[in-house]
């Protein structure tokens, strides 16, 4: 299982990688897909915080500028990798109060799932937007990563 989420999160931080480049080489970022992957780097300390039994340090939908990415990205990317090497038991139940204040428990394996499907699930949001954007937007599938 280690060695599976350590693929998995490899491949998060390569593409967050490279859509912070591509977005530090563009003259204007759309709005929308600042707000999007300020939102990915925001719920992926939050899941980690919670893992961790600390305090996130940003607020869902916090806007951070371009500049302050690839440090947040990294920040939690070593967060994860520190969680996915200690974990001796990837079903061990998680209890997290969620931002509404209610309370939750979830597996470790499917909290760790969810931050990539969910980083995933706002990087396409975040190709959408470049498209209607008149932007290229970045092939950032696993198979071409794997490739």
């Amino acid at each position: 299982m280690k060695v599976f989420f350590n693929q998995l999160f490899d491949y998060n931080f390569y593409c967050n990688k490279k859509l912070i480049e591509e977005c530090i080489k563009l003259d204007k970022v759309p709005e929308k897909s600042i707000m999007l992957f300020s939102h990915i780097l925001n719920a992926h300390n939050i899941w980690n915080s919670r893992i961790l039994g600390k305090t996130a340090d940003y607020k869902v939908w916090q806007i951070h500028t371009i500049q302050n990415w690839g440090d947040i990205h990294y920040e939690n990317q070593r967060s994860s990798f520190e969680i996915t090497t200690n974990a001796t038991d990837f079903e061990v139940r998680i209890d997290y109060e969620n931002t509404e204040g209610r309370l939750f428990t979830n597996t470790l394996q499917d909290i760790l799932f969810h931050i990539i499907n969910h980083s995933t699930h706002h990087r396409s949001q975040i190709a959408m937007n470049f498209r209607d954007n008149e932007l290229e937007p970045l092939s950032l599938d696993y198979i071409f990563y794997k490739r």
